[in-house]
Order: C-alpha cells, then sequence, then structure tokens
C-alpha cells in the first residue's frame, strides 16, 4: 500500500527498456553529429560547433547543463525536508541572467575566446557530484552494484563527447531537458491523482509548513532566508553561469551576439520552470508521505533516496514510468558531465597544449581532443567517489561552486571593472578568498550546523505498518558517510564561522578576492591616470553610456595605445 513504509516494488523490464533507450537516444546523438561533421575535424567545430548554434537550443542546453541529477534527486528533497523556499531561486535566475548577458557575454563573444582559464578542480569535483547523485538513486530502485552504474554513465558521456563535440552535448541536452521535465510531471500527476487533486497537496503544504518561504530574517548564519537565496544565490549563480567554462563556450558558439543574449533569457525561463516542477514535486512527496517519512521510518538511508523511493512507491503500477524517471534524473546527468568534459578538454588544449605544440595539425588536434575527453571522463567518475561523503548531494554540489567559483568572479571582476589592479593582487587577493572559503566550508562539513539555523521541519511516521505511532520532530538528516562523530564541546566557530550560510561562500570568495585585490594591487604597482577607451570596457552598457570613462587609479605597467593616442590628440 502507498505512503505506509516498507520495501517498493523494483524496476520492470519496460522500466529497463526506456532507461536504455533514453541513453542510446544520448550515444546516438553523438554518432549522429560525428557523421555529420566528418568532413570538418577542425578544432573549431569541436570544441564550438563552429559558432553556428542559435539561442533555443543553447538555452535548453544552458539549463540542462546545471539542472543536473543533482537537480532531479535533491530539490524535491530539499522542499520535503525543508520547505518551497529553493523556490525563491527564481529571484537569483532573473537576476543572474541579466548580469551575465549585459556585462559578461558583451566581452567574451567580443574577444571570441575558447578557454576562460577555469579551475579545474571545481569543475571535476562537482561533475564527480553529478554522477553519484542518480547513480545512487538507481541502486535504490533497481539494486545494480553503485560502481557499475558509476562507470556506465561516465563511459556513455565519453562516447558521445568524444565523437560529437559540443554540437552533440547541446543537441543531448535538448533531448535530456524534455525527459526530465516529463519526469517531474509523471510524479506530479500521479501524486494528484493519489491525493485528491492539486489543491490537496497545496493544502498538506500549507499545514505542514512547507509554504512559509519568505523569511526575510537577515541572519548570514541561517541556511535559507530570502536574503541568502536572492543575494547569496544571485552572486553564486552569477559565478556559475558568468565564468564557468562549459556556459562560456555556449554563449560564443552562437552565431550572433543577440543570440547569445538571447539564449540566457529563454533559458531564465526553463531555470523557473524546471526549479518550480522539482520544488512541486517535493511538496507532492509530503503529502503522500506526511504520516510515513521513509528516512526516519527507516526504509531508506539518506534523503537523496527520497524521490526515487516515492516513484517506486506511486508508479511501479505504471510500466515504464520508473525508468523514465530515472532516465530524468540520468538525462541532468549526461548533460552536466558531458559539457563538463567538453570545457576541460577545450581549457586543457587552448592553454596548455596548443601554446607548447604551435605545429600540430588539425587532424593532430582532433585526435588529441577525442583523448583528452576519455581522461577527464574517467577522472570524473573517480571523483564521484569522493562525492559519496560530501553529505546532500544538493547542497554540496552548490557549496562546491560557492566556495570555487566566488573567488574566481571576484578575480574576474577586478580585471574588468579596476585598471587599478595589477596581476600580483588578483593572485594574492585569489588566494586570500580561496582559503576563506575553503576554510569555512570544510570547517562546515566538520562540523555541520545545528537545526536551530538549518530549521528542517516536521516529519511523523504515525501512518506507517511497522511502527508504534513515534513522531519525529525537528530531525537533523545527513547522507551516509557525512555523519561526523562531535566532540563533547564544540569549538566556538562552530556556531559562528562554520554555521554560514554556504549561499554565502561565493559571496565571501569574491569580496575577499576584490578587496585584497586592489590593495595588493596599489601597494605594489607605480600609479597613473589614464582614460579608458570605449573598446577597452567590459560591456557594450558603457559603450551605450559614456564616450571615455575615466577609471580611477591605474597601473603603470599597463598600457593602452589607443586610449593614450586619443587623449593626446583630443588635447591637440
Amino acid at each position: 500500500m502507498v505512503a505506509t513504509g516498507g520495501p517498493v516494488a523494483t524496476f520492470s523490464v519496460w522500466d529497463y527498456v526506456v532507461f536504455a533507450g533514453t541513453i542510446l537516444g544520448a550515444a546516438g546523438i553523438g554518432l549522429f553529429q560525428a557523421i555529420r561533421s566528418r568532413k570538418d575535424t577542425s578544432s573549431n567545430e569541436f570544441l564550438l560547433g563552429g559558432r553556428q548554434m542559435t539561442a533555443v537550443p543553447v538555452a535548453m542546453s544552458l539549463t540542462a547543463s546545471f539542472m543536473s541529477g543533482i537537480t532531479v534527486i535533491g530539490t524535491p528533497a530539499e522542499a520535503y525536508r525543508f520547505g518551497a523556499a529553493f523556490w525563491l531561486f527564481g529571484f537569483s535566475y532573473a537576476i543572474m541572467s541579466a548580469i551575465t548577458a549585459e556585462i559578461f557575454v558583451p566581452l567574451f563573444y567580443r574577444l571570441g575566446i575558447t578557454s576562460t582559464y577555469e579551475v579545474r578542480r571545481g569543475v571535476v569535483l562537482y561533475t564527480g557530484l553529478v554522477i553519484y547523485a542518480p547513480a545512487l538513486a538507481l541502486n535504490q530502485i533497481t539494486g545494480l552494484d553503485l560502481w557499475g552504474v558509476l562507470v556506465a554513465t561516465g563511459v556513455v558521456c565519453i562516447f558521445y563527447c568524444t565523437l560529437g563535440g559540443l554540437k552533440a552535448v547541446i543537441w543531448t541536452d535538448v533531448l535530456q531537458m524534455v525527459v526530465m521535465l516529463a519526469g517531474f510531471v509523471a510524479v506530479i500527476a500521479r501524486g494528484a491523482i493519489l491525493q485528491g487533486g492539486l489543491t490537496k497537496i497545496w493544502e498538506d503544504a500549507r499545514e505542514g509548513g512547507r509554504l512559509n518561504a519568505f523569511d526575510f530574517d537577515p541572519d548570514p548564519l541561517k541556511r535559507h532566508t530570502f536574503w541568502t537565496i536572492v543575494i547569496g544565490g544571485s552572486i553564486m549563480w552569477t559565478s556559475i553561469y558568468s565564468i564557468n567554462q562549459s556556459q562560456v563556450q555556449r554563449y560564443i558558439s552562437c552565431k550572433t551576439l543577440t543570440h547569445a543574449k538571447m539564449s540566457l533569457y529563454v533559458n531564465m525561463v526553463g531555470l523557473w520552470v524546471t526549479v518550480s516542477l522539482a520544488v512541486f514535486s517535493g511538496l507532492t512527496m509530503y503529502s503522500i508521505y506526511k504520516y510515513c517519512d521513509p528516512l526516519s521510518n527507516g526504509d531508506i538511508a539518506t534523503s537523496d533516496q527520497l524521490l526515487p523511493y516515492l516513484v517506486m512507491d506511486i508508479l511501479a503500477a505504471y510500466p515504464g514510468i520508473p525508468g523514465l524517471f530515472v532516465a530524468a534524473a540520468y538525462s541532468g546527468t549526461l548533460s552536466t558531465v558531458s559539457s563538463s568534459i567538453n570545457a576541460l578538454t577545450a581549457v586543457t588544449m587552448e592553454d596548455f597544449i596548443l601554446p607548447v605544440c604551435k605545429n600540430l595539425t588539425e587532424k593532430q588536434i582532433n585526435w588529441m581532443n577525442m583523448g583528452l575527453s576519455v581522461f577527464f571522463g574517467a577522472l570524473c567518475i573517480g571523483m564521484a567517489g569522493v562525492a559519496s561523503v560530501m553529505g546532500s548531494v544538493l547542497q554540496a554540489a552548490l557549496s562546491v561552486f560557492g566556495m570555487i567559483s566566488g573567488p574566481l568572479l571576484g578575480l574576474y571582476l577586478l580585471g574588468m571593472f579596476f585598471r587599478t589592479s595589477n596581476s600580483i593582487g588578483g593572485l594574492t587577493g585569489m588566494i586570500i578568498g580561496l582559503i576563506l572559503t575553503l576554510w569555512v566550508g570544510i570547517g562546515g562539513q566538520i562540523y555541520p550546523a545545528t537545526a536551530k539555523k538549518t530549521n528542517p521541519l516536521q516529519v511523523s511516521t504515525v501512518g506507517c505498518n511497522n511502527t508504534v505511532g513515534q513522531n519525529y520532530t525537528r530531525l537533523h538528516w545527513t547522507s551516509p558517510g557525512n555523519v561526523t562523530v562531535q566532540p563533547d564541546g564544540r569549538p566556538a566557530l562552530a556556531d559562528s564561522w562554520y554555521s554560514l550560510s554556504y549561499l554565502y561562500f561565493a559571496v565571501l570568495g569574491m569580496l575577499t578576492t576584490m578587496v585584497f585585490g586592489l590593495l595588493v594591487s596599489m601597494i605594489t604597482g607605480e600609479i597613473c591616470l589614464p582614460f579608458l577607451a570605449p573598446s577597452s570596457t567590459v560591456s557594450d552598457i558603457y559603450e551605450k553610456t559614456e564616450t571615455d570613462l575615466p577609471m580611477g587609479l591605474d597601473n603603470s605597467g599597463y598600457i593602452d595605445l589607443e586610449a593614450t593616442t586619443k587623449a593626446v590628440t583630443t588635447k591637440m
């Protein structure tokens, strides 16, 4: 019986057919793109799709890239445990899209770069998390060996990345985005039928405190408030979309700047739709399990298995539908992993190999691109093992990006907006920023915040068949491998510094990098005061408002011939 606890059904033959069909579809797209582009083996075609992509497929690819299996697995569990506050990220997506489209994209598109000097360790670790999340789900539903599933995921991604390049990645993302959304719709539709309609689900969520999303408490130590999500979330997502190699690679693959900008705004709508469906799936799950929480009842081992458990509990009677859900989780994974592999390949080739090996032919470069794809695919599979000890996949993934991308965003902003800055200041600021974010992030893993700061909502097991009606309230759930033995006395920093909301990691890293970067630059460099020419500005926003823009103190090591010539001509 549904929602009464105990074991649930496992995969049927039709579920395996649907799941395998999705995986083969992704591989087929890679093979098709390889055959279609067999005459053009240039690095530009492999890494940038020949710069002929249009807005809509790129937008869907942008959405699918970071709305990964982590979103499919983690966001519904987040809404179930903590309520619908995660929906407030819709504000963050809007702010991020505007900043990236109007400030960063014009610069990167004008430069026509292939690499943004992405820090590869952050990408590899995040990709390991992405592989681990749906593998855990498939292991829960089917009983297949966890590491066997991890390796199979990586192999499929390596296959179509190696054969088809960026075009294969983007068009596969389009397919996978559709499958992801279909998985959410299937869960919500079946839940609505069981519970008596969407209105009943909404009422249950309200009565269970799941709709109290607008918490305006300014306390930066509280995990999710309006301010941590809108301010911290905006900076974090901007760091992901503005300078992340896999995202920038998509912008500059567009045929025009207009298409590149439009792709971000269409992507914003895609993010809204995806997060809304994911959160409502979590509310549906709460409506069904409000009297029998599977985690408290011992039916599952981690909160990341909540949605897979629900799928097998309510959809097992419909052959093929559980397979669709697992395909949805895997579609997000394949999208993100393939994006990361393609991005890592681009960075390594452009920044390390081509500057040293300048006489390589296009054919040799293409073979090296394929070899790098295989190498980084294998590396990401290995990092999935590290991901298994990092706790809730959703928070772990966003924490990784906050810790790494925040200081990187600060470094980019330092160079883009402050001609005062120099390389010594930028490097020093970024190192200090990384030290602080890694310190607070790792400290938070060792000494998790208390329930008072994370505020998990009430659950119950009174409706479970194999319990005696015990209520569980204010639970603090952790994943296996993330259970930390607490000392008798927590250090003083545990309930202050280490309890900082993970959404502020990026803000901390960005501000630290910029402040220390400017200070060190002013100390180490001689200073003068030239004008900044329009062609040297970061965005067409400035070009529309100012002809010449005095930017204050400048490092004498920087010589802007165009600006100097223009200034001299004006004086004459």
